[in-house]
Order: C-alpha cells, then sequence, then structure tokens
C-alpha cells in the first residue's frame, strides 16, 4: 500500500505532461546521506520519493556496529535487509527492481543482489563487507540484464523488460526486513556518486 501513492505519482506525471523531479544537472559532489531504520520498524527515517532517469547507480556504504542484529525468530537471520537501488520498466518495485540486500550472518555482513523480475524475487549473494569501512557498490542497466559490481567483480542477473530509457524510475532506500522489524537502531550511511 505504501508504493501505491508513488505508482499514482507517475500516472500523473504520465497524463499531465508535466515533468516530475528529476536528477539535478552538475550536482556540487557526491552527497552523503545518514539513513536510520528505527527499532521496531521496518522504513528509514530519511526516505522519500525521488526519481531517476539514470541506467547506472554507483555508492559507497558504510555500515556500522548497529547492523549487527539477532533475530526473535531464528530462520528470519536469513531474511534479506533492503540497501539502496532502483524500481525498473515503469512498474512498482515489487513487479522490477534491481538494489543492493543485506544481512547479518554466521558473524558477518552479507551483501546480496536483490531484484523483482516480473513479480518473482531474485537473489545472489555476493559477499562479504567489514564494518565502519565504505565499500563501492554499482548497479547498471546492460539490456536486457542488470550488472551488480561488488568489489570489483560483476555478478549479472536478467531483467524482466528490455526498456533501457525511461524517466519512471524511482529509488529504493534502506528497510530492514522480511517479517520482523529492525531490533534496534540501525544507521546506514550512502554516498552516492
Amino acid at each position: 500500500m505504501r508504493y501505491l501513492l508513488p505508482l499514482l505519482f507517475i500516472g500523473l506525471v504520465e497524463l499531465g505532461g508535466c515533468k516530475g523531479p528529476s536528477d539535478p544537472p552538475d550536482e556540487p559532489g557526491p552527497l552523503t546521506t545518514v539513513y536510520r531504520i528505527r527499532s521496531g520498524q521496518h522504513y528509514a527515517d530519511q526516505e522519500g520519493l525521488s526519481f531517476t532517469s539514470k541506467t547506472s547507480l554507483s555508492f559507497s556504504v558504510t555500515f556500522d556496529s548497529s547492523a549487527i542484529y539477532t533475530s526473535k525468530i531464528p530462520e528470519n537471520q536469513h531474511d534479506i535487509n533492503k540497501l539502496y537501488g532502483f524500481s525498473d520498466c515503469g512498474a512498482h518495485h515489487q513487479t522490477a527492481s534491481a538494489r543492493f540486500g543485506w544481512n547479518w550472518r554466521d558473524n558477518a555482513l552479507r551483501i546480496y543482489a536483490y531484484c523483482y523480475r516480473n513479480g518473482e524475487r531474485v537473489s545472489q549473494e555476493l559477499g562479504t563487507v567489514a564494518l565502519n569501512q565504505p565499500t563501492d557498490y554499482k548497479i547498471s542497466i546492460v539490456s536486457d540484464n542488470y550488472v551488480f559490481t561488488f568489489k570489483g567483480k560483476e555478478t549479472i542477473i536478467t531483467r524482466g523488460c528490455n526498456t533501457v530509457q525511461s524517466t519512471n524510475r524511482y529509488r529504493l532506500y534502506p528497510y530492514f526486513g522480511g517479517d520482523e522489524p529492525a531490533p534496534h537502531d540501525i544507521t546506514i550511511s550512502i554516498t552516492e556518486r
């Protein structure tokens, strides 16, 4: 229900012939945002609707010790929390999207490629990151594929559409869960380039 409003907005922008928010030209430099997911919540405080026509997102992320958690239900420790990415194909993100995900499991912060392709969830573990160390990430749309770049290694996941140019993509921000909300405040620092 929460994402029906962005889709409604997309439709109004398309029908109204006016432009919605877009990427500002010649930004003064990378902007760092500290996202906070509060205890008992799923969504980050700083979440907002932001459209992008980019076919690639490059960013750096720093996790601190707040990324260490234990789920109340042990099997939920395998749930993938969402990090950053975008919707795709002019559709709702649970139909078509690409983003990185993460979880704390087996004493390590694990990173994933996390997509929806025609409503089907697809994920692949990519590796681990150290706490308090900035790490670079990149998601690119290349024809019919998403290319995830993490620690210099590319992972390709097939998209559900072949439309490359679109102004109907919206950014997807940090989200905790799965089934359980954040067990304590979680802070994630993201610098988009």
